[in-house]
């Protein structure tokens, strides 16, 4: 009789075992990484989207960062409503996970709101003293009951190797952005230039677009960010507000921006922050490792490089002899290499810059300038680069004699057709 009771209670406990292992099989990723990664007692789910609307429906959390350079501080990143929202606090879970920090937030609205009623404020926490929290919350609220919240990863906890000497940073890709075969063009000009990785903030594009860029993160070139700002706020196509009851410009073009260069602060030497049409083409160095490596060592003391942005007018097409682009035909898009002809400055006109910068020189970014850093700028000069923007033009009336012949592009074919029509080969080829 002892020993069929024994056996039973060893089935059991087999039973138990196995279903305990099953359960952490079977369980969806997204819920183990809460239970395994995020304080279980005083600590809520993970947000599931890039952007993150706290219950008053007038604070959205991006993410949040240690910022190393500050002892410290926890940098969170999130759009505000600029009258709105004064008070905020972060919860920290701390050691054993049991205990519980609210403290009072810093709200630094950026400089460059361009008058909408949302803007992107740095939320700046002290981390508790004997505190290495994995996870923050926040709240308006300091007595609020912790595991209701959303808790944020704090990334670059432990800043690591470089992986990258260039990361590229589109602001938003949005308004069903189609422009395929310049996109492919950009994205091979920059691996030439010597780019490691592009980080496309993506709104919304094509379906053919959408498969380029499943291509190009398979290959580990792009890292897409989903940025479906639009569920949260409305959004203007203007950089400046119209008065039109919209919330925030450029699809938030800004706070993309931003958190591109703190996503990359430690892993990338240098952050590169333009658009999908824009190439910063050097005209002294055939790369951008030989011109960077330049521009230091002539301004110890710069972190951020403004070149000048010059638009190239896709109204103007040039014929040149291009051989072997005969599939390209078949891709949606304009070829970069038919246009050669810039628009000269305008009159009485500012020239915007667009930036390649040292991301830990930076504390904030707008788009054509820093607005807070620990390094000095330099405007580049135009005999050194520039910003070379295919789109539609800015001075229409000009005569085709008016523009200024540019073939600097045109130095990059030999390399630009291969690797354009080695992508095109693998992409055709791959099973979609």
């Amino acid at each position: 009789m002892c020993h069929v009771r024994k056996s039973h209670l060893f089935g059991g406990i087999c039973l138990i075992a196995c279903f305990i292992l099953s359960f952490n099989f079977y369980w969806p990723r997204r819920y183990q990484l809460t239970r395994l990664g995020s304080p279980p007692i005083c600590g809520g789910q993970v947000p599931n989207d890039t952007i993150t609307p706290l219950n008053d429906q007038r604070t959205f959390i991006i993410s949040a960062y240690k910022d190393n350079r500050e002892g410290n501080i926890i940098r969170i990143l999130g759009i505000v409503h600029h009258k709105e929202v004064k008070e905020l606090y972060c919860y920290f879970c701390c050691n054993s996970n049991t205990n519980v920090y609210p403290t009072r937030a810093g709200i630094d609205i950026h400089q460059d709101r361009f008058g909408f009623p949302y803007g992107l404020a740095d939320i700046i926490c002290t981390e508790p003293p004997d505190c290495r929290a994995e996870f923050v919350s926040v709240h308006w609220s300091p007595s609020e009951v912790v595991h209701n919240l959303t808790s944020f990863r704090i990334r670059n906890r432990d800043p690591g190797q470089f992986t990258a000497n260039f990361t590229v940073c589109f602001s938003a890709m949005y308004r069903n952005y189609s422009n395929v075969l310049q996109f492919i063009q950009t994205i091979e000009m920059y691996n030439i230039l010597g780019a490691q990785k592009v980080m496309v903030y993506l709104n919304n594009c094509s379906r053919q677009m959408e498969e380029v860029l499943r291509y190009y993160t398979e290959e580990g070139t792009v890292e897409v960010i989903p940025w479906h700002i639009q569920q949260y706020l409305k959004v203007s196509h203007n950089w400046q507000y119209p008065n039109d009851g919209t919330e925030i410009g450029y699809y938030g073009q800004l706070s993309a921006l931003n958190d591109c260069i703190y996503r990359n602060m430690y892993s990338s030497k240098f952050v590169v922050l333009n658009d999908q049409d824009e190439i910063i083409l050097p005209f002294k160095h055939r790369t951008w490792d030989t011109m960077m490596e330049s521009l230091q060592r002539e301004n110890p003391n710069v972190g951020i490089f403004l070149f000048e942005n010059h638009v190239f007018p896709q109204t103007v097409v040039s014929d040149g002899n291009f051989t072997n682009t005969s599939t390209w035909n078949r891709v949606p898009g304009s070829n970069l290499l038919q246009y050669i002809h810039r628009e000269p400055d305008r009159p009485n006109y500012f020239n915007i810059r667009k930036m390649i910068v040292d991301p830990r020189a930076v504390i904030q970014t707008s788009v054509h300038s820093t607005l807070k850093q620990y390094k000095n700028s330099k405007y580049v000069p135009l005999e050194t680069a520039l910003v070379h923007h295919c789109r539609g033009p800015l001075q229409p009336q000009l005569p085709r004699e008016a523009l200024i012949e540019d073939k600097t592009i045109w130095s990059y074919n030999g390399s630009l057709i291969l690797k354009v029509n080695q992508m095109l080969k693998q992409f055709s080829e791959k099973p979609r």
